[in-house]
């Protein structure tokens, strides 16, 4: 047993467990236990969504972001229930691709330069706690160490965020163009990311520019994304911030929207997002949802 809430829940050991007559099952436990246990639970009849970057440029294997593309599950639904795996994207991807995705669909997109300020819940539950320890050893004039991070994160910033690869990029930066691509289904799209983790508990910021196809102005832009699914423009007299309007909302917020003064086709974007809910658990629900719905239209 486990305490979740105000409520203990039951575990069972995975390894011996049968998922028939499992609708849906979300896999959360890093890439080797999905790349075991995923295709299992899908042989049985269950829909795996994994949020795992293991599937995720499988091509045989939908990449979904429910607002952008989630119109390819109508396919998928016919062809492979019951069962079958859906990847979610990387956090960073998701909330990029919720503002990039309305200007790409009236403009086009030819290349997006992005760099991401990434909290340190990104990195799991020791992160956050190597955090606050850090940052009390801070204020008390005392040397923090760093475990789990590659350096001290409290009152810092580490521009790497997972491996790095052999062309100079993080693996995390690669996941965005490749996701991109995927997401959006244009493989001419190019992604130039520079991902960087600060010290913050809860929320992605990043900082968006684009180069689109087209001539588009900002008032057209602003417009697009004021009707968007999932997002909330604020501009004013504050901008959007991780603390202060993502961290414990469902919402992706966009703020400062600028002409690129330096390139007759730049759009420049701010992008914040709690990157455990739509970078995560809520992309993931909504995933379910959509399925849900799409087998309540069929058997009516």
């Amino acid at each position: 047993m486990v305490d979740f809430g105000k409520r203990s829940v039951t575990v069972r050991a995975l390894d011996p467990f049968d998922f028939e007559g499992i609708d849906f099952a979300f896999f959360s436990a890093g890439g080797s236990v999905s790349a075991e246990h995923a295709p299992r639970a899908a042989r049985a009849g269950a829909t795996v969504i994994d949020n795992t970057s293991h599937f995720r440029m499988d091509d045989d294997v939908p990449l979904v972001v429910p607002e952008v593309n989630g119109s390819i599950l109508n396919g998928w639904f016919e062809r492979d229930r019951p069962g079958g795996i859906i990847a979610n994207p990387n956090c960073s991807t998701i909330q990029m691709l919720l503002a990039v995705a309305p200007i790409h669909r009236a403009a086009g997109i030819r290349r997006i330069n992005v760099a991401t300020y990434q909290a340190v819940s990104g990195a799991g539950r020791q992160a956050l706690e190597e955090l606050g320890r850090q940052t009390a050893a801070r204020l008390n004039f005392e040397q923090p160490e760093a475990r789990v991070l590659s350096a001290p994160i409290a009152f810092n910033v580490i521009p790497r965020i997972d491996r790095m690869e052999d062309n100079g990029y993080t693996r995390e930066e690669m996941k965005m163009h490749f996701e991109t691509r995927k997401i959006l289904d244009d493989h001419e799209i190019g992604v130039n990311a520079t991902a960087v983790r600060v010290p913050v508990f809860y929320g992605h910021s990043e900082a968006v520019h684009l180069e689109t196809v087209r001539v588009i102005e900002v008032d057209e832009v602003r417009a697009l994304l004021s009707r968007a699914a999932g997002i909330e423009v604020i501009e004013g007299e504050i901008d959007p911030m991780p603390l202060v309007h993502a961290s414990g909302r469902d919402p992706v917020y966009v703020g400062r929207i600028r002409r690129d003064y330096t390139h007759p086709n730049g759009i420049n974007l701010w992008v914040v997002s709690d990157n455990l809910r739509k970078g995560a658990a809520l992309n993931a629900i909504q995933i379910a949802e959509l399925l849900a719905n799409l087998e309540g239209r069929s058997r009516g």
